[in-house]
């Protein structure tokens, strides 16, 4: 199947002598302005984006930067071409994220090849970058393992609450809560970030960690800390790490997951939007989880009760409007 590839000028010469060079190679898609390109990236996402810069009200400069700065589009290659070609825009262009910066006339044998060769390069590495998402993907649930193997109290607890957080992220987007926040971070990485948010049991003594009668307040002490000791542990492996952003997250949500809204929660006792978004989310969707399940402590809480207490926690334990958002999705949890 021919890899499909936008180009966009506003120059109908233009246009043609970049179809009549691609077209026998490449299914080529013609368009005047950036704006039709936006329009079209609706329904198509191309393998590649020719882009020539001087065009009237968006110029292809500011088509770049419109590209590079939504989620959905900024891995399509973009190659700029003008016919005033100069060191300092050549410069600029590869600046502003451009793979390539072609200069009118151009020969339709050299476009051709630069073409393939950048097509073929973007291919190599998404193929890598999968095999690194794998490889992050089977450490992550590894590390987790470990934790849930060590915590026999929990069960399944890292699943349900990554597939709840992933839930109540998506009611959030479209309760248009955060939703700025949520999309710039991308609600699979978020989602998956969770999975590590109780690395820090690993540090927690097994006597404690196992124990099936209520907790002295010395070893609720020693639980308590298992946030701290999981930031201390992503941090570790995030300073030795080249791609740190999932981490990252991840690190938010171990260290921030029991604050509460009203400030008495721990380890630092934030008070309502002090405490970031992860710790948020996550602490509405773990206490939820800990109600609804059996635990060697106690019987679980029916989901239709789990809802009533945290609905009715609004505004002290919870972040009252992500608990609303959540209450009212309440039958996607069941």
């Amino acid at each position: 199947m021919k890899k499909t590839i936008f180009a966009v000028d506003d120059n109908d010469l233009g246009l043609v002598t970049l179809k009549n060079a691609l077209q026998s190679s490449y299914n080529t898609l013609t368009m005047i302005s950036v704006k039709k390109m936006m329009d079209l990236l609706e329904k198509i996402v191309p393998d590649l984006i020719l882009l020539d810069i001087q065009m009237p009200e968006i110029d292809g400069f500011e088509g770049l930067r419109i590209l590079k700065n939504d989620p959905k589009y900024n891995d399509i290659p973009v190659v700029l071409i003008t016919g005033t070609a100069t060191e300092e825009i050549e410069q600029k262009a590869l600046e502003e994220g451009a793979v390539e910066f072609v200069k009118k006339p151009f020969s339709a044998p050299i476009l051709l090849n630069r073409i393939r060769r950048i097509i073929h390069t973007e291919e190599i590495i998404r193929e890598r970058t999968k095999d690194l998402i794998n490889l992050q993907n089977s450490l992550v649930n590894t590390l987790a393992t470990i934790v849930e193997t060590r915590d026999k109290n929990t069960g399944d607890h890292t699943h349900r609450v990554y597939t709840y957080t992933k839930i109540l992220l998506k009611e959030m987007l479209d309760a248009n809560l955060y939703a700025e926040e949520i999309s710039a971070k991308g609600v699979d990485t978020l989602a998956k970030s969770t999975i590590l948010h109780d690395i820090g049991k690993i540090a927690v003594p097994d006597t404690i960690l196992n124990k099936p009668d209520k907790l002295t307040e010395e070893e609720f002490g020693v639980i308590k800390n298992h946030v701290l000791e999981g930031s201390n542990i992503l941090q570790n492996i995030i300073s030795r790490s080249h791609s740190a952003d999932f981490l990252l997250e991840s690190q938010m949500f171990a260290k921030y997951h029991h604050e509460r809204w009203d400030g008495t929660g721990y380890p630092y006792g934030l008070k309502g939007t002090n405490i970031p978004l992860q710790g948020r989310i996550l602490a509405i969707v773990d206490v939820f989880d800990a109600l609804s399940t059996v635990r060697p402590y106690k019987e679980a809480v029916p989901k239709e009760k789990a809802f009533e207490i945290i609905k009715a926690s609004g505004g002290t334990h919870f972040d009252p409007q992500i608990t609303e958002v959540f209450y009212n999705a309440r039958h996607k949890f069941m």
